[in-house]
């Protein structure tokens, strides 16, 4: 839809200055290193930590083979329900557009709860399946705010790839805190698993 009454390529101008703004400036980007993990000495290996006692870690490392952009979602899932990303933090380097992407997606979901979060980014799946043509309803398009502008990338199936790597990065750090605090509940509370844990 074009309710700014701009030509095409207008409207494709301000959204690639929107995008190089984004990518430019990202919201949420922090070094994870010292951040979300704590490194074993001598075991080569990385435990994550929550910084909120009510909160639940879970990473997903994302890399693009076709392009080299990578990145590694760090977010923290609250325990009581509704489900909630207290925190959503991320590292990584790549193209405007994956970079970008995490930016407007950390503006989207911190803070949303774990269903609104995977909402979102079904929306915003269907934007980049859409081939240019954008989504069906203004109330979708309204509920991706910024990350319409996406609408002109999912002309490109290689740019499909760097704009969806921060929410495939969402969806499996989500899904691994939710197990990580599935198995945390079948801990008896004098610290003895129970039955069926792992």
């Amino acid at each position: 839809m074009n309710d700014f009454d701009m030509s095409d390529d207008d409207l494709q101008q301000m959204y690639q200055e929107v995008i190089l703004d984004a990518s430019r400036h990202p919201h949420g980007k922090s070094s994870l290193a010292g951040d979300g993990a704590q490194s074993v000495p001598g075991s080569g290996s990385t435990t994550l930590r929550a910084d909120h006692a009510y909160c639940t870690p879970g990473e997903s490392h994302q890399f693009n083979p076709t392009c080299g952009d990578e990145v590694t979602v760090h977010v923290e899932v609250s325990h009581d329900e509704p489900r909630r990303i207290e925190r959503l933090v991320w590292d990584g380097q790549g193209c405007s557009i994956s970079q970008a992407s995490l930016s407007m997606m950390t503006d989207l979901v911190d803070g949303a709860t774990v269903s609104e979060a995977m909402d979102l980014l079904e929306v915003f799946r269907r934007l980049m399946q859409s081939r240019g043509a954008g989504l069906s309803t203004q109330k979708d398009e309204e509920r991706l705010g910024d990350a319409i502008v996406f609408q002109g990338a999912s002309k490109y199936p290689m740019r499909i790839k760097c704009a969806l790597l921060g929410w495939e990065g969402l969806q499996d750090s989500v899904a691994k805190a939710l197990a990580s605090q599935q198995v945390e509940h079948t801990i008896s509370d004098d610290g003895h698993a129970v039955a069926g844990a792992k």
